[in-house]
């Protein structure tokens, strides 16, 4: 079972990466996507295996992103795949009987994902967020509904987690929408009281 608040992790090192992932993982978070970019693969193994420890730890789920050869390496939970990454089926090859979730922006890419058979997928943006360089196009809260409906219509069942810009008060909007649940990363990075606002953030999630 996948827990519906998802922490994408954030950083200027990868140090600082790990330093927040600890404060959130302390703070009540049991989903984390290491997501490391501009890094060697031997720096993103090194970092990783020690997500992996302090996830072992807090007894939560590490995710990687981007990196199927890393996700073995540390033998994390699973593996998050962008649109431009490696195909799902190559990436199940590498990995095998973990989690993968894929990142789609429109009906079209769920269908993709299901076809593909993600076990989750990201969708987004909800709104413009300086955390990705490439933004999709933003979705808004009516993006999401168009796209729940869509995917009601043809039957397609799977936890769809709303990402990209998500403040506190966007949640049960969000939620609201049918989407099971957010991953999210300045939110929880910049909070002065991670444990508050994570209990705050799966009281709606949890009570929606």
């Amino acid at each position: 079972m996948l827990h519906k608040l998802q922490y994408i992790s954030q950083g200027s090192t990868p140090d600082i990466h790990i330093q927040n992932i600890e404060s959130t993982l302390n703070a009540g978070v049991k989903l984390v996507q290491f997501r490391l970019k501009n890094s060697s693969n031997e720096s993103y193994i090194e970092y990783a295996i020690k997500a992996k420890k302090l996830c072992q730890k807090f007894d939560a789920q590490l995710i990687i992103n981007d990196n199927p050869l890393v996700a073995k390496a540390c033998d994390a939970d699973g593996l998050h795949l962008g649109l431009d990454d490696m195909n799902v089926v190559e990436a199940k090859k590498i990995i095998l009987n973990k989690i993968i979730g894929g990142t789609a922006n429109t009906f079209k890419h769920i269908k993709q994902r299901c076809a593909e058979g993600v076990d989750y997928i990201g969708l987004g943006p909800l709104r413009f967020t300086t955390t990705k360089q490439k933004l999709s196009p933003i979705l808004g809260i009516e993006g999401y509904q168009n796209i729940l409906q869509q995917m009601k219509k043809e039957s397609l069942n799977i936890p769809i987690y709303a990402i990209g810009g998500i403040k506190l008060n966007d949640i049960q909007f969000i939620i609201n929408t049918g989407v099971y649940g957010i991953a999210v990363s300045g939110l929880i990075t910049n909070s002065t009281n991670k444990e508050y606002l994570i209990k705050e953030i799966n009281k709606i999630l949890y009570n929606a």
